[in-house]
């Protein structure tokens, strides 16, 4: 009998503000170790915390977006536990009364199609700081710096069933973060962070024992490390061995999970409501107002963009994969571009040439110029293809007018003939050049006619109407004799 993986996520997002949680320090990234802290978020006798308002905001807009229910009134709870890098000697967090539960995030599994991912809860907390063990010899270095930055806890029901399933949950999960921007969601800079809780079973029995790994740093991560794990329970059980309840940490160097230590629950932090902090109570007024300016989100987009502009699915998912290319792709087809030829333009060349960021791109009226020269036979879609790129090394230090385009593929000798006198010229030494294709076309071989064609274009080194080149070619292979 086939086991079965249930998995749920715990993913840890920081917020996209200025400063940290709780008091006014700078919540930047890179800065010198241990320069952005005060005595609120070092926990010195007698600082007072103060809620950063933005960050409620931001998660009050995660949690509407999710479809989770905010709670009007959510308190502020103590976490206690005792590492170096937690000054205070507790986190602030949120427990029995999160700011949010019951949502639903929808994403496609490779294996079971579309379906809804639960999402048990989302509530706000303070980050910890970074212990680096590499820094000092035979010492532990603590950079606090990170200490107290803002963080949103999203808390997934264990509907996961394997780890492409985990992997394409994050993946929507950072979409639509990304899409509110309510955090970068940079893996690298520890501004998204995934704790997994994996078990296994036979289908239909009850849960089995989790365990939950930690130190995942990419998606790709997330799944190799809970395949590992999966493996693992599963040969362990097999052996007749009991799976331990407790935490593992993930090597990405050698692919390898570890015991970390024992699992804890949530009686061992001792959760009590923060006395320094009153509950936070949000009114309709201000909740109803978050509500209705959340923007488009990617779903709602992707299924727009294929009802409007007649765009097949899969490519309104890579148009709406990010806010700015959606909007990109918009502006260009709102400059009168068909939407369909746009979407293939932005797709297969804007991206070729910034996959990671449009925003750096060449603007939206450069490239509908590129567009419209090719539409009007002014130069071919491969000629069209060295004006883009022309422009966009020239958008770089200043912005390229849509009328560029048709300079730019002037001044590139790009320009496609359609003189009819040149264009037989052409024609006529081609044809008498290969004399023997010649005869075989007239002989049936009609499928010479693209040879014809591109010894045409190569003759005219590509500047030739292809339109014309074929209605020229076909007048004259037709006639009794070459030319």
């Amino acid at each position: 009998m086939s086991w079965e993986t249930v998995i749920g996520l715990e993913v840890h997002v920081q917020l996209l503000t200025r400063s940290k949680m709780f008091c006014g320090c700078s919540a930047a990234f890179g800065d010198p170790p241990n320069t952005n802290v005060c005595p609120v978020c070092l926990g010195l006798p007698g600082a007072l915390p103060v809620p950063n308002e933005r960050a409620v905001r931001l998660a009050v807009r995660a949690a509407c977006a999710l479809g989770l229910a905010v709670h009007s009134r959510s308190v502020f709870a103590r976490k206690n536990y005792f590492y170096p890098d937690l000054p205070k000697g507790y986190q602030i967090s949120q427990f029995e009364e999160p700011l949010a539960t019951g949502g639903r995030l929808e994403i496609t599994s490779p294996d079971r199609g579309l379906l809804t991912v639960g999402i048990t809860r989302l509530h706000l907390e303070e980050d910890a700081g970074k212990s680096f063990h590499d820094r000092v010899p035979g010492m532990t270095a603590v950079d606090f710096n990170r200490s107290g930055v803002p963080l949103i806890e999203i808390v997934s029901e264990p509907d996961l069933r394997s780890p492409v399933e985990a992997r394409a949950y994050l993946v929507a999960l950072k979409q639509v973060l990304k899409y509110l921007e309510v955090s970068d969601c940079n893996m690298e800079e520890g501004s998204l962070r995934v704790d997994a809780n994996l078990s296994i079973r036979r289908p239909g029995a009850p849960l089995g024992t989790r365990t939950e790994v930690k130190n995942m740093n990419s998606f790709s991560g997330v799944e190799r490390a809970l395949t590992v794990e999966r493996d693992r329970q599963i040969a362990a059980v097999e052996r007749g061995e009991t799976i331990v309840q407790r935490t593992m940490l993930f090597d990405g160097a050698s692919g390898e999970v570890r015991p970390m230590r024992s699992k804890e629950e949530s009686h061992d932090y001792r959760y009590f409501p923060e006395p320094d902090l009153p509950p936070l109570v949000l009114s309709a007024a201000w909740l109803k107002a978050e509500r209705e300016a959340l923007p488009e989100l990617p779903a709602a987009k992707r299924d727009r963009f294929v009802r409007a502009y007649g765009v097949p699915a899969t490519d309104a998912g890579v148009l709406s994969g990010t806010r700015e290319l959606a909007e990109y792709f918009e502006s260009v087809v709102a400059l009168g571009v068909d939407a369909k030829e746009a979407a293939n333009w932005v797709m297969n060349d804007l991206l070729a040439l910034h996959p990671d960021d449009v925003q750096r791109a060449l603007p939206p009226a450069a490239l509908a110029g590129v567009i419209r020269l090719v539409k009007g036979g002014t130069v071919s879609r491969q000629a069209a293809k060295r004006v883009l790129q022309e422009l966009d090394a020239r958008s770089a230090n200043v912005a390229v007018p849509a009328e560029d385009a048709l300079r730019v593929a002037t001044e590139l000798g790009l320009i496609q003939v359609q003189d009819a006198s040149q264009i037989g010229t052409w024609v006529r030494e081609t044809l008498a050049a290969h004399p023997s294709e010649v005869g075989r076309y007239r002989g049936g071989e009609t499928k010479l006619m693209g040879f014809f064609v591109g010894q045409v274009m190569k003759r005219s080194q590509g500047k030739a109407d292809p339109k014309a080149v074929n209605a020229a070619l076909t007048t004259a292979l037709a006639g009794t004799a070459a030319g």
